[in-house]
């Protein structure tokens, strides 16, 4: 591949100085398995592009930078198939910044891209968790998550000590659509609904497969892949109204 550029970002957003910061994690396997896992496509793609749509620039960051592990992409899919094979994107994806790299500043919000893996990596990570609180508490800004992203949420607290979910109503992937006894289900190192409940958070969901979408002040949550476009167009909902 020929690479023309080294960002996924678009120019209005760029103009503008509207950015968001998505989340992922390089972690490729599940615990101590070899059971592959990766950062939810399909999540990235469509809140990528419905940002992008609206004149936003997208930013990646991972624990360690660099390039991270994909999962659930489909060529079948047509926006899917549309950035699998947009050069600059993938390039994007392949060079994640690492977290001091960030300049929390530059950021409207932040959002924890899912997939299983999503829980390791990022949600004990203190720079990332830095960022985005100084996203939320500094800037004014949104704290955001899809289905397993929601893991990131769960050690946040805010300058009074206190968890960032607390007292807050969220959503994300509930254990009950978890396959229990499958090996990856049993290598998680904490459960996202019963830990973020235990800190004093309302974890909400719906069917399995509907689009479902939690707003709590300024922390906007959803359930799945397929509420992924719902999450951004809320966040960029609530940025527009702040201005």
């Amino acid at each position: 591949w020929k690479i023309t550029s080294k960002a996924a970002a678009s120019k209005p957003g760029i103009k503008s100085g509207k950015k968001v910061l998505f989340i992922l994690t390089n972690t490729c396997f599940y615990g101590n398995t070899t059971e592959f896992c990766g950062n939810s496509f399909p999540e990235i793609v469509f809140a990528h592009h419905a940002f992008v749509t609206a004149g936003y620039t997208v930013d990646f960051v991972s624990p360690e930078g660099g390039s991270i592990p994909l999962e659930y992409a489909r060529t079948s899919v047509p926006l899917q198939k549309q950035y699998l094979y947009d050069q600059d994107f993938m390039y994007a994806l392949e060079h994640t910044m690492m977290p001091g790299q960030v300049n929390y500043k530059d950021y409207k919000a932040v959002q924890f891209i899912g997939g299983g893996c999503a829980i390791y990596g990022v949600p004990e990570n203190k720079e990332i968790q830095q960022i985005a609180m100084k996203v939320y508490e500094e800037n004014g800004g949104i704290i955001s998550a899809v289905c397993h992203g929601t893991a990131g949420l769960v050690n946040l607290k805010t300058r009074d000590g206190n968890y960032l979910v607390k007292g807050k109503t969220v959503s994300g992937w509930p254990e009950a659509y978890e396959s229990k006894d499958a090996l990856y289900f049993k290598q998680f190192p904490f459960l996202i609904q019963q830990t973020i409940e235990s800190r004093g958070g309302k974890f909400t969901y719906a069917g399995k497969d509907d689009v479902h979408v939690e707003v709590d002040g300024r922390v906007v949550t959803g359930q799945n892949f397929n509420s992924s476009e719902a999450v951004a167009k809320k966040i960029i909902e609530l940025i527009e109204k702040s201005k």
